[in-house]
Formats: C-alpha cells, structure tokens, sequence
C-alpha cells in the first residue's frame, strides 16, 4: 500500500498496489503488519457496511471520549464522497477538512483519526461503503456536527433539492455550538 499525505496531519488516503491480469485483479484491502509499520500501530475491532442512494449524506459523526475511534473507510460500489472534519480544539487546523472521492474504480481508502468528524454523499446511483473502527461503536458517546454549518464551507457536490438527510442529522449543531470534548494532542491521537 501506498500512503499519501493530506493537507491535514494525520489524514491519509491509502493506496492499494492493483495487479491486473486477464481475470480481473487482486489486492489486499487491508493489512495489519504493513499498516502499523506505515501509518501507526493500531487495532480495528470492528467492521461496519452500509448501503445509500444518490444524495444521501451521512455525517458528520464522531464518538466521544472514551469511545473515540479512528476509521479507514472504503468505497466498494459505486462512489462518495468523504470528508473528514478536524474538531480538536486548539489544532492549527481545526475546523478545516479534506475530501477524497472513493470509489470502486480507484479502491482508495481513507484514514480518518481520532478527533475528527466523518460523513460522507453518495455521487452514485448506489454506493456500499465500508469502514474499520478501533474502538466499538457506544451508542451512548455518539455525536454529530451540522454537515450544513457555513463555517465549515463544505461543497458536498449534491444539489440542495436532491439531498437526502436523516432527521438526526439535520438537526445536529453547529461546530461552534457543540460541546466539544476533544483537544489538540498530538500523542493523544497519534495513539
């Protein structure tokens, strides 16, 4: 796996070698050994999927300490997409994002750390998306930003009529109005 650097520190968009032959091809999604050594050690325990139309927009999510996680997402159908919010208070570049499209020609992935938001618009007719977590999902520390708070200025690239978002989504607040129990350090995130 390739790794490349995001605007943001910590952020990474991971590369899988392809080898293409008269069958298809092959890669490996995923591997422990090579991500540890590459990008920083870490346990995934958990393997999340979900299945959206066009214009449906998820996000943005995060869970709160001490059930915080960090994701590598992928997109295996289809296309998104993703973006992942820095919302640690005192980072240089808090309240900034990065967005990657994924999707099932390119097979990039998306590491999103600890002490961001995640969401994501599906850009096709279908999308599967898939992601690790390294800690459980605690539906109790759950929390989300307002994926239409000006401050953030992100362009999901769905028109306003055609979107669709959940009720709870819609009505998540904004980045400056959320209780915010996530601060800057590096080491704490780095993890």
């Amino acid at each position: 796996m390739d790794i490349i650097e995001t605007e943001i520190k910590g952020v990474l968009i991971v590369k899988p070698r392809i080898f293409y032959d008269k069958r298809g091809y092959f890669f490996e999604s995923f591997s422990e050994r090579e991500f540890c050594e590459k990008v920083m050690p870490v346990k995934f325990v958990q393997d999340n999927e979900s299945l959206s139309s066009y214009g449906v927009i998820r996000g943005l999510h995060f869970q709160r300490p001490p059930f915080t996680q960090s994701k590598l997402v992928r997109c295996v159908k289809g296309a998104v997409l993703d973006i992942a919010v820095d919302i640690r208070k005192g980072s240089p570049t808090y309240g900034k994002y990065v967005a990657a499209e994924l999707n099932e020609e390119n097979h990039l992935q998306f590491y999103v750390p600890r002490g961001f938001a995640h969401g994501f618009a599906v850009l096709s007719d279908v999308a599967v998306f898939q992601y690790k977590c390294d800690n459980y999902y605690a539906p109790q520390s759950e929390g989300g930003i307002q994926l239409k708070d000006k401050s953030l200025d992100i362009d999901w690239i769905i028109p306003e009529g055609k979107a669709i978002i959940s009720e709870k989504d819609a009505i998540n607040p904004l980045l400056e109005e959320f209780d915010n129990p996530f601060d800057f350090n590096e080491n704490l995130y780095a993890e």
